[in-house]
């Protein structure tokens, strides 16, 4: 899709589109198309660029100790994929692997340095993304620090809910019970304990792999004092 018709309001490449200078680059651009459960990007590979979410969703993960993955984040349409390797000239520190089909954009390093020495307002809306990261980053180490299992998982639940949203009550990121304990700093057996806690209490229905969350509110008041709202 070309930058001028995408809808993806919030991308910063869209966000600076009716720069002149920032429309020499676009043509540019690559687009990748990933089937589900492909990775587009592999920790410690060579960076080459960053990558933007244009249709799908995203697990962003490390590799921690023993070999686990620990899940950083997930991102959708119109964000951005491979940014802590930009700049470094070394390697990228994350694995990317796409959750569903999903379509990205990809500016290679060089093209992206140009483009920041060139477009003022690109490179502040992008400093300001790495400043919105980091406090996100350092947020979510106080919140493994300080929560129980019980609030990890709801946590997990509730951001899931919040960036990706419901149909019918079901959330409309499909997960396994473990990339929910990667992503929650837990083990999948405390997971699925938990889980089915939450379901005798009707909070939750799980139906086949899907989660239902039926009490958002209730959800969101065992874990207000962890500042529920600061992870968006």
């Amino acid at each position: 899709m070309d930058c001028l018709s995408c809808n993806n309001t919030q991308c910063v490449i869209k966000k600076n589109i009716k720069q002149a200078k920032i429309r020499e680059f676009i043509t540019q651009k690559a687009t990748l198309r990933c089937k589900k459960g492909q990775s587009f990007i592999i920790e410690g590979s060579p960076v080459h660029g960053l990558y933007f979410v244009q249709d799908g969703k995203v697990k962003v993960a490390k590799t921690g100790l023993n070999g686990k993955e620990q899940i950083v984040r997930f991102t959708g349409n119109g964000e951005t994929v491979g940014h802590r390797g930009f700049g470094s000239g070394i390697s990228y520190q994350i694995n990317a692997v796409a959750l569903e089909t999903t379509i990205l954009c990809s500016f290679s390093s060089d093209t992206l340095h140009q483009m920041l020495m060139e477009v003022p307002t690109l490179t502040y809306d992008l400093m300001t993304f790495y400043a919105e990261e980091l406090n996100r980053s350092e947020s979510k180490v106080k919140k493994f620090a300080q929560m129980t299992v019980r609030e990890k998982v709801i946590d997990a639940l509730l951001y899931m809910n919040r960036k990706f949203g419901r149909t019918n009550n079901l959330l409309n990121l499909q997960l396994s019970r473990k990339e929910i304990s990667d992503f929650a700093g837990t083990t999948e057996e405390q997971v699925i304990r938990t889980l089915s806690a939450l379901r005798k209490e009707g909070l939750i229905e799980t139906p086949g792999k899907r989660i239902s969350i039926k009490n958002v509110e209730l959800l969101r008041k065992e874990i207000s004092e962890h500042n529920y709202f600061i992870d968006s």
